[in-house]
Order: C-alpha cells, then sequence, then structure tokens
C-alpha cells in the first residue's frame, strides 16, 4: 500500500494489494479518499495474501515531490534497512522534467509521464533497463526504486516491524531512522491537492501550496484559486495641467488600450493553455492509480506500427475512427484511435475507467491504450463479425439480416442482456452504459455478443439506484425518456433496459423503430405496430416463413422488449429479471401495457 507526502490511501502498482475499489471477484481491499497524482514520491509496502509483508520501498518511478524515509524497528528478522530519498531533487531536476510553480520547482516528473516513450515506460525485466533519468534518480537516492523492475538493492523484507514514515525529514533525521517522525495527514493538504496544487513544507515546516501558473494560492483557505488576479487599477496622481498634458494624457489612454486587451488576451491564452495542461494531469493520474489493474500502455509509435501506419480503416464515429491491427504476439485487434475534442479527455477516462473494470464473456477486452500528449488510443480484441448493425436491418441491397436464424437472434439478446446484468449487478461499482445499441455491439466468429464503446457511460455504487447527471446521454432512439425530462424519475441503471429493449424490438423488425420511409404511417413507430399485432394475436408478418418455435422466440424478444421500453422506469424489470423471461416460457409471461 503505498503512502506519499500528500494524504489519503492509495493502490498498489504490483497487483497484490490495493486500495482501488475492489473489482469483480478480486477480493480486493476498498478504500475511501483520493489517490496520488505523479509526479509525487512513494512509500510502498506489499502485502501477500495473508497480510504478511512481502516488500517494502520508497518509489522514484512515478516521479518526485519532496524526500521521504522509511525506518523500521522493533523487528524480529530480515532485511530490515532503512531507506528512501533524502536527498531534495527539485533543486536539480533535469529541466526537461521539473514541475515549475512561478520560479520555483515543486516536483520532478518521471521520464514516462514527460515523454511516454517505451524505454521510459516498461513493465518487464525484458524492457526495463536504466536509463540517464533513472541513473539521475539513483545517484541522487541510490536505495530508492528508481525504474520499474529495479528491485536488486531497492526493495526490502523485514519480519514483524514497525515503521517509522517521514516527510520532508530534517538534516538531523535523514541517516538516523530511530529518530524520524511518524506521519501526520498535513492540515489543508487535502484540499490543496483537490484544486490541482502540490502540497509541500516552508522552511518553518508549515504547510504550503504551490500552484500551477496562471493560479494563485490563498493562504487563508490554503487552495490554488481561480486565475492570478490583476493588478488593481492605479490611480493617477492629482497635478496641475501643465502645458502638452493633454497630449501625454491622450498617449497614456492609447498605450492603455492598446496594452491592457493584449495582456488579457495573453493571460486567457495562458489559463486556457494550463486548463489544457491541468486535464492532461488528471488524466495521467487517473490512468497510474489503476497500476497493474490497467490494461498495457503502448507508444503512439506502436500504435502506428500495429495498424500498418492506420491502413486497414473498419469504421468511424463521432468519436474518431478504428483500425484493424496486430499486436507483436499476432493477435488481431482492433485500435479505437479517439478524435482531439475538448470531450476527448472525459470520454477516454470514461472508458478506460469502465472496461479495465470488467471480465466478462459478452464485454469486449480491453487489450492496451495510447496516452501521449494529445494522440489517445484504445485497443480492443478483434471481432472478425463486426457490429450486430450489420446483421438485423432489412434495407438495403446486401440484406444479411435473415442470414442469421432466430434461435441466433434469440442467443445475441441473451448474451446481451447477460452482459449488462453484469454491469448492473456483477461488480462492486455499478456501470452504467449509457449507449446501448447495435452499433456498440460487436460478434466474434461464434456470433457471441460482446457490449463495446464506453465512452459515455457511468461509474456509480450498487446501493445507488439514481445517478446524477449534467445533460443527456445516448443516440436518438434509444434513449430513455428520464434521461430527457426528469419529471418521469431519476436516471438509472433502468435507462439501460430502455434501450436493450429499443434495440431488440430492432433485432426482432429487421428495421429501425423510427422508420419515415415505410408506406403506411401506422407502421411508421414499430414498437406499437408491433405491440398491436401480439396483443391481437395477428400474424407477426415479418416477411418470412417461420416455424411455431421460431414464432414463440419471435413472440417472447417482443413481450420482454415491450416491458423494457415501460416510460415508467418503475415498470421496467432489471436485466436479472429479463434473463429469467428470456429463459422461461412464453406462456408465463404477462402482456406489458402499450408502449407510448
Amino acid at each position: 500500500m503505498p503512502h506519499w507526502g500528500r494524504t489519503h490511501c492509495g493502490n498498489d502498482s504490483s497487483g497484490t494489494f490495493s486500495c482501488l475499489t475492489g473489482d469483480c471477484g478480486t477480493s480486493i481491499l476498498e478504500c475511501s479518499g483520493g489517490d496520488a497524482t505523479a509526479p509525487v514520491t512513494l512509500a510502498e509496502f506489499k502485502l501477500g495474501p495473508d497480510w504478511t509483508l512481502v516488500y517494502y520501498d520508497v518509489s522514484l518511478v512515478d516521479g518526485y515531490n519532496l524526500p521521504l524515509m522509511i525506518s523500521p524497528h522493533n523487528e524480529t528478522g530480515g532485511n530490515c534497512n532503512s531507506t528512501g530519498c533524502a536527498a531534495d531533487l527539485n533543486g536539480d531536476c533535469p529541466s526537461e522534467l521539473e514541475v515549475v510553480s512561478g520560479s520555483e520547482t515543486v516536483a520532478c516528473k518521471s521520464a514516462c509521464t514527460a515523454f511516454g516513450a517505451p524505454q521510459y515506460c516498461c513493465d518487464t525485466t525484458d524492457t526495463c533497463k536504466p536509463t540517464s533519468y533513472s541513473r539521475f534518480f539513483k545517484s541522487r537516492c541510490p536505495t530508492a526504486y528508481s525504474y520499474a523492475q529495479d528491485d536488486a538493492n531497492s526493495t526490502f523484507s523485514c519480519f514483524a516491524a514497525d515503521y517509522d514514515i517521514t516527510f520532508c525529514p530534517s538534516p538531523s533525521t535523514r541517516t538516523n531512522g530511530s529518530a524520524a517522525k511518524r506521519v501526520e495527514n498535513k492540515t489543508g493538504c487535502h484540499k490543496c491537492n483537490a484544486s490541482g496544487g502540490t502540497c509541500g513544507s516552508d522552511s518553518n515546516n508549515r504547510t504550503i501550496c504551490h500552484c500551477p501558473s496562471g493560479f494563485y494560492n490563498s493562504p487563508e483557505l490554503k487552495q490554488c484559486l481561480g486565475l492570478a488576479p490583476l493588478p488593481g487599477p492605479v490611480l493617477a496622481p492629482t497635478y496641475s495641467p501643465r502645458p502638452g498634458s493633454a497630449i501625454v494624457g491622450i498617449l497614456l489612454i492609447f498605450a492603455v488600450c492598446c496594452f491592457v486587451p493584449r495582456f488579457k488576451r495573453k493571460l486567457l491564452s495562458n489559463y486556457l493553455h494550463q486548463i489544457k495542461m491541468n486535464d492532461n494531469a488528471r488524466i495521467e493520474a487517473f490512468i497510474i492509480k489503476f497500476g497493474s489493474f490497467a490494461p498495457k500502455r503502448y507508444s503512439y509509435g506502436e500504435i502506428k506500427q500495429m495498424t500498418n501506419q492506420f491502413n486497414d480503416k473498419l469504421g468511424q464515429g463521432g468519436f474518431g475512427s478504428v483500425y484493424k491491427g496486430k499486436l507483436p504476439d499476432g493477435r488481431l485487434v482492433a485500435v479505437k484511435s479517439l478524435n482531439e475534442t475538448k470531450s476527448n479527455g472525459e470520454d477516454f477516462m470514461n472508458e478506460v475507467a469502465s472496461i479495465s473494470r470488467t471480465s466478462h464473456v459478452n464485454i469486449v477486452t480491453l487489450l492496451g491504450f495510447c496516452f501521449e500528449r494529445s494522440k489517445r488510443a484504445l485497443i480492443y480484441e478483434f471481432m472478425p463479425k463486426g457490429s450486430l448493425d450489420k446483421f438485423i436491418y432489412s434495407q438495403g441491397t446486401d440484406n444479411q439480416s435473415r442470414q442469421l436464424e432466430w434461435k441466433t437472434l434469440y442467443d445475441i439478446a441473451l448474451g446481451i442482456a447477460r452482459g449488462l446484468e453484469y454491469l448492473h449487478q456483477g461488480c462492486n461499482t455499478r456501470i452504467l452504459h449509457f449507449d446501448i445499441k447495435p452499433h456498440n455491439v460487436l460478434l466474434d466468429e461464434n456470433f457471441c455478443p460482446k457490449i463495446s464503446d464506453f465512452g459515455l457511460s457511468k461509474l456509480c455504487e450498487r446501493k445507488k439506484s439514481v445517478v446524477s447527471m449534467t445533460g443527456a446521454r445516448g443516440t436518438a432512439g434509444y434513449i430513455a425518456p428520464e434521461v430527457f425530462f426528469r419529471n418521469l424519475g431519476g436516471v438509472s441503471h433502468k435507462s439501460d433496459v430502455y434501450s436493450y429493449g429499443m434495440m431488440v424490438l430492432e433485432m426482432v423488425g429487421g428495421r429501425k423503430n423510427i422508420d419515415v420511409e415505410v408506406s403506411q404511417t401506422s407502421e411508421i413507430y414499430f414498437p406499437s405496430w408491433i405491440y398491436k399485432h401480439l396483443d391481437q394475436s395477428k400474424n407477426l408478418n415479418l416477411n418470412e416463413e417461420i416455424t411455431g418455435e421460431e414464432e414463440e422466440i419471435t413472440r417472447k424478444l417482443i413481450a420482454v422488449s415491450l416491458w423494457c421500453i415501460q416510460t415508467n422506469s418503475l415498470d421496467r424489470p432489471s436485466m436479472t429479471r429479463v434473463i429469467e423471461m428470456l429463459q422461461g416460457s412464453l406462456q408465463s409471461l404477462e402482456l406489458p401495457p402499450r408502449p407510448t
């Protein structure tokens, strides 16, 4: 479990023990509190399954922000050395790694954070070798863990010991562990970090907040606030008119009018640049907190190589483009390259956060990602059959919809339901997808469905029945009414149920639910039309010959989907109940109310 010179619990990068929210079936400890934002000096303790200490170290892999020492005592055996980084690296940090606030260097980034190159962002013994930057950290802090896999002389194991962790040790305690002061949460550090600042201490060991350029420190609130305040108006001195004073005054006014707008534009430009830098820093910190639970990180150069310079394009959407690629081990992948838009950072974090928590046969597997300044990509397992929409719509000259037997369509609907149930109930953190539609369901070579595209997803606690939203999410035709009209009830996992129902109706009808091109006006809204036929036990008139067993499957799919699209979310079944209805008999299903 890491500790750092900012308060609260964090996560372990090794995978054995973590304060990351526990995920499906991992039995990982759940812990409230914030996580470290790189660059930061970490004190790491790895615990085994039986809560025995495996090793401890002071890590500079995520950069450096302050001196830190670990000193064991009262041990019963083992390799019980004091370790850490007592040096002040901010004073001689390489300029390309510096984090500067005003004129002061407040932290030293890791080379991986600064450049994103493979030699700096390695994670195996084969790829992790010392670099000029790791040698700099090692020379200044010989016993610290300076790069991934640097464990020869940097990790220690001690039996049944107590540990003193000292942040910013005074000269008298930097080599004497017995005199170390125990860790205390510095008052105000949480506010400082939350506002984008870096928490530190002055020469008198008082807590101060170092703020990024364009922001200013509020000593009273101990946090960074907005734009640095502009200088107040300068009052001209009172004087008697002199010859030429009118001309001087006019020239002065002209100069002010020209200078002030330029100054404000410059300030605004710096502010917007700082917002972008803060966004990148938040995404970096977000990725780092997953530790070994995160998928593999690739450089942009590796992305270009695996896609053969983006040669084979599979599709395109509002998020960007998808390309076919191949990993070094020969596995085929789909590379989703995200556009550079204002919402791109949020979508990227949503997708990595959501899908990194999942492991299910009906959820697409995220194999890796690329985050290199503005270049962002997600690497997924390749789905040879593509998306579901290619197989269910009857319009067009190349109609593949009826190449799928009704039993196959039923299996696809059941698989999607199982995937959604897993997202809603199978994880310690509930995942709401908010964009269930045929285009976001991928099919493998055996037509096994896998839910994809988590860019609009939202995470919430399982015990929460309603989530807060600032705007509508999803695709027109699949969005639940309560997402638009809040007077219909709160937004919840039942919103995904609605989208699922609309999608299944399209699978059955082989057409869009709202189709203005149909010949008869009464058939424009397919749910109402199909309900009338189901209610009156009419022939479903799906333009094909089907067996009695296939018609029963069809009627079951229709009945379940009509329950799912009820206007009142309380009338919709959960995905667990949907699975029960799909697997039960048609006779046991009640006819749902007419859709509106």
